[in-house]
């Protein structure tokens, strides 16, 4: 799959089939993390592949969305804002943030190449995902991502539009000004 047509098929499924995934190509999804731009080069993500019934069960009832029990391999993205902070100060906690996202992204984009499903899960309690994967306290969960295959495959929704987004020089110039001649 090319890098647009990932883009452009990924979205949340919250339907998943029984069939179970090859734990290998998650395995694969996460490596491609590691290539997302990183604060000082200091890679502050890390991720738990959990596909055990019972703790998958358990963080179902701590995002409290009944759905994500459907499937048989999750992960769960955690970041540790210490390592970018300590070097970057006050920054370092919008880097710690965007360079999870960033991260992410990847994960999602190649879990969308390889034909597999997920939603970005972002309500949960916290300390109770904690306790059940014995995350650090000084960690911070990003995300759970349930993993699996679509149900049954949907079309994409609509996007918004370009020109819903896109400003030109400055905010809420919607059109692209031609350079000026200049005399030589």
């Amino acid at each position: 799959m090319e890098l647009d047509s990932a883009i452009q098929s990924r979205r949340s499924v919250k339907k998943f089939s029984n069939k179970k995934p090859d734990w290998r190509d998650i395995l694969e999804a996460i490596n491609s993390a590691r290539y997302a731009p990183m604060a000082g080069n200091n890679y502050t993500l890390k991720f738990i592949l959990v596909d055990k019934p019972e703790i998958i069960q358990k963080i179902t009832e701590c995002c409290q969305q009944d759905w994500i029990s459907q499937v048989q391999y999750m992960v769960v993205a955690c970041s540790i804002p210490s390592i970018t902070i300590n070097k970057f100060g006050e920054r370092g906690k919008n880097y710690f943030r965007q360079q999870a996202g960033a991260a992410i992204e990847n994960f999602l984009l190649k879990i969308e190449e390889l034909g597999l499903a997920t939603t970005w899960v972002g309500h949960f309690v916290d300390e109770e995902i904690k306790k059940e994967l014995l995350i650090p306290k000084d960690a911070e969960i990003e995300a759970v991502f349930p993993i699996g295959y679509e149900f049954k495959k949907s079309p994409p929704k609509t996007k918004i539009e370009l020109d819903r987004i896109l400003y030109f020089n400055k905010w809420g110039e919607k059109r692209m000004k031609p350079l000026e001649k200049q005399e030589v």
